[in-house]
This record gives structure tokens, C-alpha cells and sequence, in this order.
């Protein structure tokens, strides 16, 4: 019978010392308001918000794409490379203090290089923040560099090109931004290109798209995760071979939430994802404007589906198992976890 906890407290106390990985964050998603009002001073950009209050405000969704259109305003504040330095310091921090061992994040180039930002500019910064972090924290990471599904593929094609100098510093390409109406297959032929340049690829699939979204991006696409992937549910034969296949799938429940993908935490499928033997993981997309970094994820859907400390400790160890780490590295962090249980 699976342990459980003897109360919130408990589970909380578990929680916030349980290694873990984080697979699915948008690092411009980590951008808080008081640090999007102190870039934009910086850069003199104006933005539409009189206060950090007011922008908090602002962020209540009914669907994705009212979320995306106040993140693609909030990324205009970021224009230097001490800009993308100090959004993801920000982050590395809140995610050790939430005991996450190692990050694989993503970043928007599209997003920064139509503004004309650089992407020197862009790499020198977020990949100097990893660098301190595994330096003073012993934090690993990966970068994967997304294209933006709502535009073009030839667009994807010349972020591509731009990334060629920088491939030391870029473990894999993602697909993010505007799913319905734009399915894995519009994106096939960069991502065939991207896997013969030797890099991870992962796409967001079946969040709000249907179940199919989620069959391109295993058999056009090719990819080494599911981002997301919710939708799968639907699906019965397609479960059935994610965890045959043991496909990771990241998991982001309190933007689920807050993008109204379910109608209520406790109503979340992450207990069916895991009954069904489906590799799922816990991360926090775009904590900044979804209320939580990785641990309030953790404790959203603990307390509210009534997780056990062995459904916890599965999920701390999908999060390792599911990561583009070596297998050396993946067996240190799950004896960790192991000792830490």
C-alpha cells in the first residue's frame, strides 16, 4: 500500500527538499512584473501598466492565446545581454531554493530577434546565468532553443541558421506558441534538419490541440518528449503506446489551470497519467504568470489529488529519467532521490 502523508504539513516538508529536475519552463515566462518594471526602466520601454499590481491583474486567461498576448508584451522589456542574465538568474534561484537539480529551459529567439535583439545577445546572457548557477549551486542545465509555431517554417528554418555558431551551448529545438491551427507537420522538414545536427527535439502537443497533434509530433517530428501532451487521454491506443514507449511527457498543472485546459486542480489527469504507466513529470511552463514556480506545481496536485510520498517520489524520478542528461548523470540524481526517500 502507498505511503501517505500524515498531513499538508508533511507533504509540504517532503516536498520542498525532494530532488527533482525541471523540464518544461519558458525562461521568458519567468519574467516577474517587478522585474519586467525594472528592465523596462532600465531600457526606457514603455509598457501599459502603471503598477506591479496592475500586471498581476492582467494576468487572468481564459486560453492560451490571451496568455500569449501579454507574454509577447512583457518579452519587449529584454533587451540587453545583462537583460537575459538577470531574467534567468532570477529564476536558477527560485528553482534551487525549490531543490530542482538540473533544468532543461526554453527560450523564444523569434520573440527578441524580430525586435532586433541579437542572438549572440540572447545566448551570451541565459547561458551565463547557467553557467554561475552550476558554479555556485552544482545545478546542471540543457537549452532548447523553440521556434514559434504561429509563424512560418522557412521563419524556423532561418532560426536555425542563426543557431548554427552557438550549437556548443544548444542541446534541442522545441515547438511553443499558438497550437490549434498550427500541427507538428507544418514544422517537419526543420526538425529533420535539427536531428541531423544532432540535437533533442521536443514539442508542445495535445495542450490545447487534439490527440493527433500529439501522433505528428511522435511520427513526422520524431521527438524525444511530449511537452504537455494532456490531450492523449483522449486516446486510448495512444496512451497505450506512450507507455510502451516510455515517452516523457512534461507535465505543467497550475497552467493547466490557469489557462483553463482543466475546469479545476483536482479535476487535473496527472493520477490518471500515472495509473496508466505514462512517464509524467511536474514543471511550471511560465511560473511568472501562472502562479507558481516548480514546488507549488508539486503541491497543487499533491494535495488536491491526494498524491502519495510513492507517487511523488515517481514523479521526482520521471522528472531525471525523462531528462537529455547521460545515464552516469541520471543514476546520481536517482540515488539521490533514493537516499532523500
Amino acid at each position: 500500500m502507498a505511503e501517505a502523508f500524515v498531513s499538508t504539513e508533511e507533504r509540504a516538508a517532503f516536498i520542498a527538499g525532494l530532488p527533482k529536475a525541471e523540464l518544461h519552463l519558458h525562461i521568458e515566462g519567468s519574467l516577474e512584473p517587478e522585474l519586467m518594471f525594472e528592465l523596462a526602466q532600465r531600457n526606457n520601454v514603455a509598457i501599459p501598466f502603471a503598477s506591479v499590481d496592475e500586471v498581476r491583474a492582467a494576468y487572468a486567461f481564459s486560453n492560451l492565446q490571451d496568455f500569449l498576448d501579454i507574454y509577447y508584451q512583457g518579452m519587449g522589456v529584454l533587451h540587453t545581454e545583462q537583460d537575459f542574465h538577470d531574467l534567468t538568474a532570477a529564476y536558477l534561484v527560485r528553482a534551487h531554493t525549490d531543490a530542482v537539480r538540473h533544468v532543461e529551459i526554453f527560450f523564444d529567439p523569434q520573440g527578441h530577434t524580430e525586435r532586433g535583439v541579437a542572438f549572440a545577445t540572447i545566448i551570451a546572457g541565459i547561458t551565463r546565468a547557467l553557467d554561475d548557477a552550476r558554479a555556485r549551486y552544482g545545478m546542471t542545465s540543457k537549452l532548447i532553443m523553440c521556434f514559434l509555431r504561429h509563424l512560418s517554417e522557412a521563419d524556423a528554418e532561418k532560426t536555425l541558421d542563426a543557431a548554427l555558431p552557438y550549437l556548443d551551448r544548444i542541446d534541442g529545438v522545441g515547438l511553443d506558441s499558438s497550437e490549434v491551427g498550427h500541427p507538428p507537420a507544418k514544422f517537419e522538414r526543420v526538425f529533420a534538419r535539427a536531428r541531423t545536427l544532432g540535437l533533442k527535439l521536443v514539442a508542445h502537443a495535445g495542450e490545447e490541440g487534439p490527440p493527433a497533434y500529439v501522433h505528428e509530433a511522435l511520427d513526422l517530428l520524431k521527438v524525444d518528449r511530449i511537452d504537455h501532451g494532456n490531450r492523449s487521454l483522449e486516446d486510448p491506443a495512444l496512451v497505450a503506446r506512450l507507455a510502451a514507449e516510455g515517452m516523457t511527457l512534461t507535465v505543467c498543472p497550475l497552467s493547466n489551470l490557469k489557462l483553463c485546459v482543466v475546469d479545476a486542480i483536482d479535476a487535473h489527469p496527472l493520477r490518471t497519467m500515472l495509473v496508466a504507466g505514462l512517464r509524467a513529470t511536474v514543471n511550471s511552463d511560465d511560473p511568472s504568470y501562472f502562479g507558481g514556480y516548480v514546488n507549488a506545481n508539486y503541491l497543487a496536485v499533491a494535495d488536491a489529488l491526494d498524491l502519495s510520498k510513492d507517487d511523488l517520489i515517481t514523479l521526482a524520478r520521471n522528472s531525471f529519467t525523462g531528462s537529455f542528461l547521460n545515464d552516469a548523470e541520471k543514476a546520481k540524481h536517482l540515488a539521490a532521490i533514493d537516499a532523500y526517500a
